[in-house]
């Protein structure tokens, strides 16, 4: 039972990816509720005359969604931002809570987060441990949700840490089976091993299952584990390895929570002078479009620094954004996906009425924010004005995974 045919090796791979199908598209079911949200709290405000409370909630919402967003880039100054506006406790337990919840945090900043060697990160540790329920639970199924909820850091001194910590709550709720912490911490690490012997290509010599039961022979205070205890630990890993925690290319989803505004306007192209129709998004200073408005990630990118929106008079419903530069900062998507710099030296940008151009430019104009730096670099004409520029469209794209970056020349 515990082994598959050549028969049934295929419908594996296959019930696998379509695990990976549904994922995604809860993703998509995730993204659409977050704007169903925002769209009931708009409404209902107008329903209710706006009020006070409605005003606070949406307000509430917004700092929740920027503090979660700083702790996926600094978790320390995330954490400091949701106690600063009043949505978290400043005590270990309620940190540790957040961080078992894990609501549109990302995994590896989790981790990193839990194995610092310094308070209150060591007692955030141990409160984050004692929130699982391992009675009466195998040690592997507890190693799978205990490692589902964070991403193991790459230094070895803050798995150690981790482990120990999961290894002392684990054996005292199954202390009839194990009789010191040291049992589980060691049975842990040979689990995790065993995996990556099993399922990893560059591992030619596999552990067997009798391999297995002796390594560990002795580790339970000098006394044996049950055999049968440690087959069905091999078994288990055999069958399905471990699932390494993925932070979600949706970052865009916590940044668009609750923009500042949103909704389809007409842009002109910047080579190719053809208008077309995207859903554009204007929060945290930056403005954000896309094809259509279920996509995952943007069209473009347009951080709203040293920038001016007028009006256009040859066009109706128009408005313009520019720069006193030749080119506007920015980025956009290539054909192969890639992130590559813009090229633009204006964004005209279209409205469907008088009112709705009003409203985006009033909102763009609120968006844009002044550097200091722009100003030394123009009056010193310094070349290293250009990295700064694109250094800060990679920040507010906040794309830490993008590489192959390339210099556009299309100017689209």
């Amino acid at each position: 039972a515990h082994h598959l045919s050549d028969e049934q090796k295929p419908a594996l791979v296959e019930v696998r990816k379509k695990k990976e199908i549904v994922r995604r598209e809860l993703s998509v079911i995730n993204q659409e509720l977050n704007r169903i949200d925002q769209d009931l709290v708009q409404y209902e405000g107008k329903l209710t005359g706006s009020s006070g409370q409605d005003k606070n909630e949406t307000s509430k919402a917004k700092d929740d969604a920027q503090g979660r967003q700083k702790f996926n880039t600094d978790p320390k100054r995330g954490i400091e931002a949701l106690v600063a506006s009043g949505l978290l406790n400043d005590t270990p337990e309620d940190i540790a809570l957040l961080l078992y919840k894990g609501e549109r945090l990302h995994k590896t900043k989790i981790g990193e987060y839990l194995g610092e060697n310094k308070e209150p990160n060591l007692t955030v540790l141990k409160c984050f441990v004692e929130l699982f329920e391992f009675q009466k639970m195998d040690i592997v199924t507890a190693l799978r949700q205990f490692l589902g909820k964070f991403r193991l850091p790459g230094e070895a001194q803050k798995i150690d840490r981790m482990m120990e910590e999961f290894a002392t709550v684990f054996c005292r709720t199954n202390s009839d089976v194990y009789s010191k912490s040291d049992t589980c911490y060691v049975l842990a690490f040979s689990i995790i091993m065993l995996n990556t012997s099993l399922h990893n290509p560059s591992v030619k010599d596999k552990l067997t299952a009798d391999q297995f039961v002796k390594m560990n022979n002795g580790i339970n205070d000098g006394g044996d584990l049950p055999a049968q205890l440690l087959i069905d630990a091999y078994n288990s890993i055999k069958s399905q390895p471990f699932e390494i925690p993925e932070d979600d290319k949706m970052d865009f989803t916590i940044t668009f929570y609750n923009p500042d505004k949103r909704g389809y306007l007409t842009k002109e192209g910047g080579k190719h002078k053809s208008w077309k129709k995207r859903y554009f998004v204007l929060t945290d200073n930056c403005l954000y479009y896309f094809v259509k408005e279920s996509d995952m990630e943007p069209k473009g990118i347009v951080p709203l620094e040293n920038l001016k929106v007028t009006e256009c008079k040859d066009r109706k419903y128009t408005f313009e954004i520019r720069s006193d530069e030749k080119f506007i900062k920015s980025a956009k998507t290539d054909s192969g996906g890639r992130m590559v710099s813009g090229n633009h030296e204006n964004y005209r940008i279209q409205a469907n009425s008088a009112e709705e151009m009003h409203a985006w430019i009033d909102s763009i104009r609120k968006s844009i924010s002044k550097d200091p730096f722009y100003a030394q670099m123009q009056a010193r004409n310094c070349c290293f004005f250009i990295t700064k520029t694109f250094s800060l469209v990679l920040s507010s794209a906040i794309i830490c995974s993008v590489t192959n970056i390339t210099i556009n020349t299309d100017g689209r």
